[in-house]
């Protein structure tokens, strides 16, 4: 069901009138979450990286992700993701995808807030401004 879900994902975001430029595509409205999260910029983000308790997601395909990560991020774009999530739903969680054009990890992000999770952040630059800013990254 999880591997459905994907494909249909990826299939809307490459239909999307978004994705081809001056396709003519109908507008509509963004979508509307009841939660809210956190935006975080690089800046802050790295200020975060390496402290105790603070958790980086990349959910990339894993092309992206095998081109190189935020040290110590855990690849989040699986079928399996509910069991990445810890168990304190205080904990500090931190979701990146590709950039600003990428909304799969402000979906994450609300997805994971709705299931209870209290301390959770978006970076909206993700790794492709990590890496043009000139930060540190982990190959796997």
């Amino acid at each position: 069901m999880n591997a459905l879900f994907k494909a249909l994902a990826i299939l809307a975001c490459l239909l999307s009138p978004t994705a081809l430029a001056g396709a003519g595509g109908e507008m509509r409205p963004a979508p509307v979450y009841d939660t809210e999260i956190n935006y975080m910029s690089l800046a802050q983000a790295e200020q975060r990286l390496g402290k105790p308790g603070v958790l980086f997601y990349d959910v990339n395909v894993l092309e992206i992700w095998a081109d190189g990560y935020i040290p110590g991020a855990i690849h989040f774009f699986v079928d399996n993701w509910k069991d990445l999530l810890p168990e304190d739903k205080d904990a500090e969680m931190i979701f990146y995808c590709a950039n600003r054009l990428c909304n799969a990890s402000e979906i994450a992000a609300h997805a994971v807030k709705a299931m209870g999770y209290t301390n959770v952040s978006q970076m909206p630059d993700g790794i492709f401004g990590w890496k043009m800013s000139g930060r540190v990254i982990e190959k796997p």
